[in-house]
């Protein structure tokens, strides 16, 4: 499915960030956009949250149906 890999994708660059805020307390989202408090720098945090929530589904999905949206 196409928005379980975006959501996946989403996770992923949420990850990294987190990442990067732990080893060398640089937060990119912030970076690209202006500070943590700028409308949209919110927009992406509150957009890849939501993808990691989706992606919680993945969890608890049959595995044939996650490797059936593979091919």
């Amino acid at each position: 499915m196409i928005l379980d890999r975006i959501a996946l994708i989403l996770t992923i660059i949420g990850a990294l960030n987190w990442g990067s805020i732990g080893l060398f307390s640089f937060d990119i989202v912030a970076w690209i956009c202006g500070g943590q408090g700028a409308v949209v720098a919110r927009i992406i945090y509150t957009v890849v949250a939501l993808a990691g929530i989706w992606c919680i589904s993945l969890l608890f999905r049959p595995r044939e149906e996650t490797v059936a949206d593979e091919h």
